[in-house]
């Protein structure tokens, strides 16, 4: 097996996720500038993969995060501790009744459909996760003490600010130093970098939060625009997407970054904001792997897709060490959760392994 992990028995947690959790507003069929009303989920690139991991597959998880101390931020609570995910680390700052020194970050998603594309307006400056500092959070007592098997976390939050990618670092770093395995989605938001350096502060960040990576994640774009590896063949809009270059350009990031035990993409070409062709792939041990193809795949809302098949890619390759499996798990998760409205899955392991099988859609009496 690729990847050693820490045995079940002398860890308290089989997953922890750090990052930001949101509170999503969503208009459901409708446009943000014209919604009269707003359905509220929790969201967020990291804290999602924990969820999945809790809710669909069973394992005990966690969020590092934290909320400035008011009801939007209890409300935020409220969505994590419906989800199962143990809340014992997150931190709560003092509130000061106008959001001048910390607040909590709000996402309006809308999910697009047809020839209309999803868009996304986050409003998440200044908040609580951001102004985390190394130091704030008890990596020794968490990784050490108390220990974890596997940490997720990822670009979104290592982009919120100079604290947040210091504080990535110092978490990786612990982790490894207790023998976690961490993963890392790159999750490469042009909005999020353009006012603090751009793709050239992007980079700078992730290569050297990359050094320290056991398993990673991102699409065609993460990973040309986080780690500069281009990927050939691909058209600029990614309607057809070129395999030999994913092949190679994962060739050339495990040759850069030896450390890598599993790099893994999804691959979506787009056809409508409704239909999806959708697979995934996944490198280790020098060889690639595929998973099964969804074409044609019908979306109800694709946010959190990703992380839904980070979430089943963890899942496979903790519960049995093979890359096949592993992706598997992650394209058919991924798939799931784009059939039902909010950020997180709402699928079973039972209904993941049935699709991974070949199952259908017919009613289920």
């Amino acid at each position: 097996m690729m990847i050693q992990l820490r045995p079940k028995e002398e860890c308290m947690f089989d997953q922890v996720s750090l990052g930001e959790v949101m509170l999503r507003l969503d208009p459901g069929e409708g446009r943000i500038k014209t919604a009269r009303q707003f359905r509220a989920w929790e969201g967020g690139g990291e804290y999602n993969v924990a969820r999945g991991l809790r809710r669909c597959f069973g394992y005990k998880t966690a969020i590092l995060t934290a909320f400035a101390d008011n009801e939007i931020g209890r409300l935020i609570e409220d969505f994590i501790l419906q989800g199962g995910v143990d809340t014992s680390f997150i931190k709560w700052l003092p509130y000061d009744g106008i959001g001048r020194t910390t607040r909590n970050g709000l996402n309006f998603t809308e999910r697009g459909h047809g020839v209309r594309g999803a868009v996304g307006v986050s409003d998440r400056g200044n908040t609580a996760i951001a102004q985390m500092k190394p130091g704030d959070f008890d990596f020794d007592y968490l990784f050490g003490t108390l220990g974890v098997r596997w940490l997720h976390t990822g670009g979104i939050f290592a982009a919120l600010s100079e604290n947040s990618a210091a504080v990535t670092i110092e978490a990786v770093k612990a982790a490894k130093k207790y023998g976690t395995i961490v993963s890392y989605d790159l999750n490469y938001r042009p909005s999020m970098w353009k006012s603090i350096g751009g793709q050239e502060k992007a980079q700078a960040v992730n290569k050297e939060i990359a050094k320290y990576i056991d398993v990673m994640i991102g699409n065609e774009e993460d990973f040309t625009a986080c780690l500069g590896f281009d990927i050939e063949g691909n058209d600029e809009n990614l309607v057809e997407l070129n395999l030999d270059g994913y092949k190679k350009m994962m060739a050339k990031a495990a040759e850069t970054y030896p450390n890598f035990k599993v790099m893994a993409t999804t691959l979506r070409s787009v056809k409508t904001a409704t239909v999806n062709d959708w697979a995934a792939m996944c490198w280790a041990n020098g060889e690639i792997y595929l998973s099964n193809k969804y074409d044609g795949l019908e979306i109800m809302d694709r946010v959190g897709g990703g992380d839904s098949f980070a979430s089943g890619l963890i899942f496979g390759l903790m519960e049995t060490g093979d890359p096949e499996i592993a992706v598997n798990y992650g394209a058919a998760h991924g798939a799931l959760a784009m059939t039902t409205p909010g950020d997180t899955s709402m699928a079973s392991r039972k209904e993941v392994e049935a699709l991974m099988g070949g199952a259908g859609a017919r009613v289920q009496r």
